[in-house]
């Protein structure tokens, strides 16, 4: 389908050397962009990470500088 669009000059500029850059039409390049916008879930809250903490001591018998330590404490093959 064909239409008209008004683009800011310095947008279809980047947009016209990243299509060559990539060796794709303009067109192609543009419908890709609309599509890969179109795919992004719309209406959705941002992610928040919330990070569980606990309170307590670390255990004296593990030497927290060596990984393989902590693994066999994991593992309980201490």
């Amino acid at each position: 389908m064909r239409t008209t669009l008004e683009i800011d000059d310095g947008v279809l500029k980047q947009a016209r050397r990243l299509a060559l850059e990539r060796g794709e039409t303009l067109t192609r390049f543009i419908e890709e962009a609309i599509r890969r916008q179109l795919s992004v879930p719309s209406g959705l809250p941002p992610y928040r990470l919330i990070l569980l903490t606990k309170k307590g001591k670390a255990r004296p018998d593990i030497d927290w500088d060596d990984r393989d330590s902590i693994y066999e404490h994991m593992h309980g093959r201490s």
